[in-house]
């Protein structure tokens, strides 16, 4: 059987892991596919000498190795929005099979891609665009396929959990720890994408409607950074048995589907709150299975390939199968992706850690929990903290029971309004992770 010819767009630190797996794992990739599987063709502007380019047709026109006839499969790994989509699109158009790492392309145009792909019969595989080496994407979309997906929780996003790891195991701040991060390469100089939750809202759009069966909708996600968190709500959160990390969350309820991502308090003895560092998981409660947890490097060189070359031998392993009987994009066929509406934040029920200065004195927790009664909150746990010296506000954290958002919004605005309330009310969702 002849060998199976791949284009590859980008030879970044991804693209040159693919380049380097693919011949290093060359025996073993042809075994498991059933034919050779071979670059011969690449774009790129550069070169790094590290990569593997032995065999390879190199330029630095990116629509050349997407119109030229040799190639069977396309493998973007430029990123960002365009010229990504046109160069897809276009491979699309030429009959190309496509793989790609690009969250940010599948997040936002992914209808677009999918829909075109399905009238030309040919496959997009986007495994690579969330959580790196983690198979969350085949996991989800074949091996839970007889579950109703009730919920799904994630870390995916290595820059954020790191910065979290570090202010709560070293109790460092978060510009400082954010400056650490962008001196190892973990965050990017403008670090807006992944410390503002942009990049995890990328992944999550995609696992949602893989989850549920709807459309991709990432401009109905709701994003919340980490930029705001202080080592002491870190140091507070664990006096209380919890840890914060930066969660992409999604649940199916009977009103809609919720889509978010924000710093959230975990249970300290659940799993997926010891995830530490850079490494990513992600937590699935199927109606069948129960939880599962899935846990690896979400970025890197090679993890990611890992996932890049297991897209492409999946393609190279259909591309002789009727494409009505290949496995949907978003998991469920395209004529039987549903309407479900994806709820507003104000709709969403969650507990809230709070966390407010007041002044020292007698009457104000009083206030404050007059407010929070009025709007039916009810108070699960409560730290105060006393003025340190020669200062005249004290620190009030409270842990309250799961409310409407609607609610404590209205709850925080009464609070913030207080004369005896100095500054803002920082608010924190809370998941126990458990239904």
């Amino acid at each position: 059987m002849k060998p199976i010819k791949v284009g590859l767009l980008g030879l970044g630190t991804v693209g040159g892991g693919t380049a380097n797996v693919l011949a290093r794992n060359a025996d073993e990739i042809a075994r498991r596919a059933g034919r050779e599987i071979r670059i011969t063709h690449a774009a790129a502007r550069e070169v790094n000498p590290a990569v593997n380019t032995s065999g390879i047709e190199l330029c630095d026109d990116a629509f050349a190795v997407v119109n030229n006839p040799e190639v069977d499969i396309i493998v973007e790994l430029i990123g960002g929005y365009d010229p990504a989509r046109q160069l897809v699109l276009q491979a699309i158009e030429n009959g190309k099979h496509v793989v790609t790492a690009n969250k940010a392309l599948i997040a936002m145009h992914g209808n677009e891609i999918f829909e075109a792909a399905q009238k030309k019969g040919v496959m997009v595989a986007f495994e690579a665009g969330v959580a790196g080496g983690i198979p969350i994407i085949k996991a989800l979309r074949e091996g839970l396929a007889a579950n109703q997906i009730e919920w799904l929780a994630g870390i995916i996003n290595g820059t954020g959990n790191f910065i979290l790891t570090e202010m709560r195991d070293k109790g460092r701040d978060f510009a400082d720890v954010l400056a650490e991060a962008q001196a190892l390469g973990y965050a990017e100089a403008d670090p807006t994408f992944d410390v503002e939750g942009i990049d995890a809202a990328h992944k999550l759009t995609i696992l949602a409607s893989i989850a549920f069966g709807v459309p991709l909708q990432f401009e109905k996600t709701y994003t919340e950074g980490i930029s705001k968190i202080t080592r002491e709500d870190v140091n507070y959160a664990e006096q209380l048995g919890y840890r914060i990390k930066h969660l992409g969350v999604t649940r199916k309820t009977d009103k809609g589907i919720e889509l978010r991502v924000h710093p959230t308090l975990i249970p300290e003895r659940r799993l997926i709150a010891n995830v530490d560092g850079v490494m990513n998981a992600v937590l699935v409660q199927g109606d069948a299975v129960g939880p599962t947890l899935y846990y690896g490097a979400g970025a890197g060189s090679e993890p990611t390939a890992s996932a890049v070359v297991a897209d492409v031998i999946d393609v190279a392993r259909t591309m002789t199968v009727d494409p009505e009987n290949r496995v949907p994009h978003l998991a469920f066929q395209p004529n039987a992706l549903s309407d479900t509406p994806v709820l507003p934040m104000e709709q969403i029920v969650t507990a809230y850690y709070l966390r407010m200065q007041a002044a020292d004195r007698p009457g104000v927790l009083a206030e404050v929990t007059q407010i929070l009664g009025e709007q039916g909150i009810s108070i699960e746990a409560m730290i105060q903290k006393e003025p340190k010296e020669g200062e005249s506000v004290a620190s009030i954290i409270m842990l309250t029971q799961r409310i409407v958002e609607s609610q404590m919004n209205e709850a925080i605005r009464g609070i913030e309004s207080l004369d005896v309330i100095a500054g803002d009310v920082t608010r924190i969702r809370l998941e126990h992770l458990d239904r």
